[in-house]
This record gives structure tokens, sequence and C-alpha cells, in this order.
């Protein structure tokens, strides 16, 4: 059986590191981000996203503004509100949801559809450009929220609106005579109606979804009929010449054997193929999730759990090309590879999924919020001069400070869902057994059989490799408790009411059989170390980073001065790890360097043949998540190998 996730009402995180992130959601994101879809941050790009549903609804008149997916902020906003709601209820945070819900119900058209870009702007192309128009990406977020906001409060208006539309979606699409036999251009709606069926048990939501997976790529390119009919109406210029792998639809997918296209695209649809593989015991389905998988983080994954290295249209590349100073990895993407990443972890009980699940929570969508949770990073790169930020150019995409909002906001209120759902990722749980995916401090209690099983962490992860487990109201029959073994752990031990004790292994979980009330403690080394890259990544030939356990470490101006490619570092050194207070508090890493000489170089010298000459210097390395916090610098997570 597949595992699940912890109900997030019984679930209270209480952790050093995690808390001061998964907090600022109610405090201070949840709110910066209802003002900014209100349009009241200044200088910051307009929304308009609450404009068009009140202008849909007929509360006002005007335009429709933004981009034809902007009603997909509010419907993130809501389902990080629905999840916050779950494990802190507040009065007044809901009542202002339930007013947007509202709204929303007002604007939804008699026959249940719901897009605002259709319904003000342009209502006769419903339908009509699949490839381009989102409307199934928006329908997927909507149904998403809906779900969130129904599991967090118990009320049933939101749900019931989205029903009426995947009711709609059943009625127009699917291989029957006078229904469309087109998919998704933006893959979401696969995994929105999933989450329908798990809620409703209407197998009908599941079989849209399938029909949705198994029809792409098949025959004649559904999005290329589209733009070849006399009345097609380009939406993105930058569409111009399309090519059927930047969807993912190029193939059935089945065959495909490589992450291509789109990279949250890629992903979203990946997590809908995992479970529906399951749901429908489809062997060649989930072989095809393996292979994509692999190739991923095998391939074309970043160290910091990025994916998507070209600039151009987000996307996957080919494999090994992994620029650091003009990629995209976008936050949204990384977001999209833990959704399927703990879906597989979920399905096949392998901890190694978990490593990358991890390593993309604690570097790259981490890195997308400042700590004040009011600025956003879009861009994940891992090398910036901010000089070379310029607009009309190659690397007009990557911004060198974090930014108050963007016109296209995907990003900001996926990061909040993001951090409002940690709970999820923490423990899966089996009809005998929990499994500890995440080390962070939390109580909560899981239901396994009929009895509730009071589980608690304590640990100062990941700064501190010890996490303290007790188990409480342990049913008679008894249960297993699956501890993970992380990748990266050294000397992994653990104790049972503080005696050394012998576990099972398999698939990277330690297993233990509990039978009574127990304190179990996990220890292991997880010092920091330099890594490399393999030699295939050109751009990180010669180099070496610094990670210690799923961190990431990253030089800054602040700390090291300008022009960080200047700097070598020998590896044959051990890495001093020191208590700072920096950020909140955190472990920063200390370590001898060298730094190129300029004094031979005169200003108007480009080239010359001066020899190079080192000095010795003392550098610092911080966690790439909690970068640019100290204000706009240089930044680089790969320095040149000394050896």
């Amino acid at each position: 059986m597949k595992l699940h996730s912890v109900n997030l009402q019984k679930i209270k995180i209480t952790d050093e590191f995690w808390s001061k992130h998964v907090n600022l959601v109610k405090d201070a994101i949840i709110p910066y981000q209802w003002d900014a879809m209100n349009d009241r941050i200044p200088d910051a790009e307009p929304s308009h996203c609450l404009e068009n549903f009140a202008i849909a609804a007929g509360r006002k008149e005007g335009e429709f503004y933004g981009a034809v997916f902007q009603d997909t902020d509010i419907a993130k906003w809501l389902e990080a509100v629905g999840f916050t709601l779950a494990a802190n209820k507040d009065p007044e945070l809901e009542k202002t949801a339930d007013e947007v819900i509202d709204l929303i119900a007002e604007a939804q058209q008699e026959d249940g559809y719901l897009d605002t870009y259709f319904i003000v702007k342009e209502p006769e192309r419903r339908w009509k450009n699949l490839c381009e128009g989102h409307e199934l990406y928006t329908a997927g977020h909507m149904m998403e929220a809906a779900v969130a906001y129904y599991q967090g409060t118990g009320k049933k208006k939101f749900l019931e609106v989205v029903l009426k539309l995947a009711d709609l979606l059943c009625d127009t699409f699917g291989t029957e005579e006078g229904k469309i036999h087109g998919y998704p251009g933006h893959q979401e709606v696969e995994i929105g109606l999933i989450k329908l069926y798990q809620v409703t048990g209407e197998q009908k939501y599941l079989n849209l979804a399938k029909y949705f997976i198994d029809a792409r790529g098949i025959g004649e390119n559904y999005f290329l009929q589209e733009m070849s009919a006399p009345d097609y109406k380009n939406i993105f210029p930058e569409f111009a010449g399309y090519q059927p792998a930047y969807s993912q639809s190029d193939r059935p997918v089945r065959e495909q054997e490589a992450a291509e296209g789109h990279a949250v695209r890629a992903v979203y649809m990946y997590s809908a193929m995992a479970d529906l593989a399951y749901e429908y015991k489809d062997e060649e389905l989930m072989e095809s999730c393996e292979r994509l998988w692999k190739n991923i983080v095998q391939k074309q994954m970043y160290i910091t759990g990025g994916i998507g290295a070209s600039g151009i249209l987000e996307r996957f590349t080919t494999d090994y090309d992994l620029p650091n100073d003009c990629n995209y990895a976008e936050s949204c993407a990384s977001i999209g590879l833990a959704m399927f990443g703990i879906r597989m972890a979920n399905i096949t009980k392998d901890a190694s999924y978990i490593d990358t699940v991890e390593r993309a929570l604690y570097n790259t969508v981490l890195a997308g919020i400042a700590l004040d949770g009011k600025s956003f990073f879009y861009v994940n790169p891992l090398e910036v001069w901010p000089d070379n930020c310029m607009d009309h150019t190659s690397k007009e995409h990557v911004k060198p400070v974090r930014q108050k909002w963007f016109g296209v906001a995907c990003c900001p209120p996926n990061i909040a869902r993001t951090l409002a759902s940690l709970g999820q990722y923490i423990y899966s749980v089996g009809e005998e057994a929990v499994y500890v995916n995440l080390f962070v401090s939390n109580e909560t209690e899981i239901e396994i059989g009929r009895e509730e099983v009071h589980v608690s962490m304590e640990t100062k992860f990941p700064f501190d490799s010890r996490i303290c487990i007790k188990v409480k109201n342990v049913p008679a029959a008894g249960i297993k408790l699956a501890l993970r073994i992380p990748a990266y752990a050294q000397s992994y031990q653990v104790c049972a009411n503080g005696q050394q004790v012998e576990y099972q292994v398999e698939k990277g979980y330690a297993y233990l059989t509990l039978t009574e009330e127990i304190e179990v403690t996990v220890t292991f080394e997880a010092p920091a170390k330099f890594v490399r890259a393999n030699p295939n990544v050109r751009a990180d030939c010669g180099k070496t980073a610094i990670v210690k356990g799923p961190l990431v470490y990253c030089l800054e101006e602040a700390d090291n001065g300008k022009n960080l490619s200047e700097l070598f570092i020998p590896t044959d050194q051990k890495i001093e790890e020191v208590q700072s207070t920096l950020f909140g508090g955190i472990i920063q890493l200390v370590l001898k360097g060298k730094r190129m000489q300029e004094t031979a170089w005169k200003e108007e010298e480009l080239y010359a043949e001066h020899p190079v000459t080192l000095s010795d210097v003392i550098l610092k390395a911080v966690p790439y998540a909690y970068w640019n916090n100290r204000g706009m610098g240089e930044m680089t997570v790969w320095v040149k190998e000394l050896i």
C-alpha cells in the first residue's frame, strides 16, 4: 500500500531552523501577498488578480490585466491559507478567505467555467488555445486550493465551486465523440483532479486525469493542430516556432527517456504520472517515472536541487548542461521536484527520493524568499555578479536582489503553500509503520489502525545531527518505526531508551519494531565537506562546492570581498564550523583560501603576460538559502579548487 502524509491539523512544528520560515507564512507572507494581490505594495509590479475576479463577477467594470494565468496567484494563496488554518485557527484570516471564495463563486459561469481571462477578455475563445491559454492549469490550481481549504476548515463552498468546474471538464474533454480530444499546454489539472478523486471518491475525476496523461503525445500533436486553424490567435509571441517537446507532448509519456522542455510543466506532469501509476497499477507508467527521475537527479539537477538550466523558455536543455550564472532554476520547478519526489517515496518506500526532496527544500525553495517574507527570487542562480545582471542581455532574468513582486508571480504563493504544508513531508504513514523523512522538531498524532500514536521529534538539525523521537500510545500489536538514513550520514547509530540497538535496513530506512512507549535517539555525523561535479558538467570542472548535510554553502561578497572569481580553495584542509548569530543562528564555515593578486595589472590592460600570484585569505561561507539577506553583492557556490 502507498504511504500517506500526516493530517496537517494534527502536527505542530516547533523547529529552531524551520519555524522561522514556517511561522512567516501566517505572520508575514500571507498578509504581504494579500496586499500584493490587492495592489497595495509601493513600487511593486501590480497584480490586479482580485480586481480581475471583481470584474468577472460583475462587481466592477474594467479590463482584464496580467498574465493569462493570473487567477492562479489567488488560488495558491488560498491553498496556503487552507494549510495554515489546518494548524492555526485564525477567524479573521478565515473570514477574509471566505470573502475571496464568495467572489470566486460569483465569477464562476453558470455551466461551471472559471477563468477570468476568458470570462472578461476573450469569452469567444474558450478552449481554443489549450497550448497557451492555461485554462486547465488554472483549473488545477483552483482544485488544489479548494481541497486544502476544505481539509483545513471543513467548509465546502470552495470545494463545490471546483467540483462544478471539474464536472464541466469531464463533460468537455475525453475520447468520446463530440468532446475535445486535447490536453493541457501546462500540466497541473491532473494533480487537481487526482486530489478531487481522493477527497470525493468520484472515479470520473481520476479517469479524466488519466486521459490527459495517456493522450499526450499520441498521434498528430494537438497543439500543432490548434495552431494550424485559420482563427488561431497567439498569446505568447515567444511560442512562434513551437516545439512539442517544450510541453512534453512530442511523444507518449511512457516513451519519454529524459526530462525535456519547460521544467515546471515536466515535474507537475511527472507528479501526476506517479499518482496514476499507483492508482491504476500501471507498471509501465511507473517505469517511466523512475527513468525520468533518474535522468533529472543524475544528469540535469543543480547541487542546490534546482532544475531547468535555460533562461530561455525556463527549460531543461541537455544532460550535464548546468551553467551557474545564467541558469533559471525556477523556485516553482524545485517545488514540483519535491512534489514528484515525495510521491515516489510514498509509493516505493525508498528513502533516496527524500534525499533529493530535502535538498530542494533546504536550498532552492528557501532561497526563493527573504527572511522577512517580503521579497522573492523567481530565478535561483549559483553565481551572481550584480553588474552584469542587465536588461536586454542573456542574464536579464537573473536578479541580484529579491523582488517585491512579479508581473508573473507564480513563485511567491507557491513557496507560501509549500512552507505551509511542510508537515506533509516530515512523516509518511503506512498501515503499520511511521516513516521519518525529514528531521524537523514537531509533535503530532498519527492514526495507525484505530489508534492515535503520539510522536514527537526534537532536534537542532541541520546544524546538529542528533534527533530524539518519542513515541507514545503504541498499539498492543506493535508498529514499525522507519528512520531515514541520509546518503550524507556518517557513523549512523540508533539508541532506544539510551541503549544502542540493531536495526534492519531496507531502501535507505532503518526499521525498528516498537511494542511500547519508547524514546529513540538517532545520531550521525554530517561534517562540512568539499564536493565536485561530474567532469561532464563543463561549468564546474576544476571547481569545488561545500556542503554540510543537506545544506549547500556559498561565498558572498559581504564576507569575502569583490570579484569572487579570483578565489581558490585548497581542499586538503579541515573546514572549521563556527556558531554564528547571522540569520537567526547558523553554522558558518571558515576555511583557508587563496586570492589572485591584481597589483601587477594596470587598469588599461585587458590582456597581458603577468604571472599568477596568490595571497592567503580566510574565507567564510553561509548557507545558500540565506544569500542576499544582507544587501546586494556577489555570490558563488562553485569555487576554483587549488590542487
